[in-house]
């Protein structure tokens, strides 16, 4: 009963949370603006690239 109590009463945690949640909105935001882009796709192969770079990185080259 008493953490029951302290849950009710501190406020420690609060701004955490806050920012987390700006972190969510924001991110969610970016997602949204560049899914269906150019940008997007462009990123995609990016991360595609960079993937493959660090599972082999003998065959990775600068200009691939």
């Amino acid at each position: 009963m008493e953490l029951l109590k302290r849950l009710v009463v501190e406020e420690d945690g609060q701004g955490l949370v806050e920012y987390t949640l700006i972190v969510v909105l924001v991110a969610l935001v970016f997602w949204v603006a560049i899914k269906n882009t150019n940008i997007g796709s462009q990123l995609a192969s990016g991360w595609s690239k960079v993937t493959a770079c660090v599972g082999d990185p003998q065959g990775c080259t600068t200009s691939s």
